[in-house]
């Protein structure tokens, strides 16, 4: 499971408990300027996995933690619920998506969809303007 915050225009994540060994990341901090978008994402999350594992754990119908190249670009994953998932979709980063379980979806989604509508909108370039 994730727990997600917002401080200081940037998104934080915290990787929780065992999770850390799993996906092998324990935290990871996004600029709100470079998140598109963030929804449930339950049937993301179910289903058989078709990406490639990079590094992180993969057991089929039970978890899927850790970077995974997907659709021409990494996904990290932190998913055993995913009736409890969230999709946050990124530009500028690492990451092209992000894919977590968290303990609310609905208010995780409604915390990143506010902190998004507060935000300075960037350039092109991923400045500020």
């Amino acid at each position: 499971m994730v727990t997600i915050t917002v401080d200081g225009g940037v998104l934080h994540l915290e990787v929780v408990g065992i999770d850390k060994l799993w996906s092998l990341r324990s935290h990871l901090e996004i600029p709100l300027d470079h998140v598109r978008s963030a929804m449930p994402a339950p049937d993301s999350a179910k289903g058989w996995f078709e990406g490639l594992r990079l590094a992180g754990t993969f057991v089929p119908g039970l978890l899927t933690a850790g970077t995974f190249y997907e659709d021409g670009g990494l996904v990290f994953w932190d998913v055993h619920h995913p009736e409890n998932a969230v999709a946050i979709e990124l530009e500028h980063e690492r990451y092209r998506r992000l894919v977590v379980e968290v303990e609310d979806p609905a208010a995780t989604v409604r915390l990143i969809a506010s902190a998004l509508k507060g935000r300075v909108p960037a350039d092109r370039t991923g400045q500020s303007q």
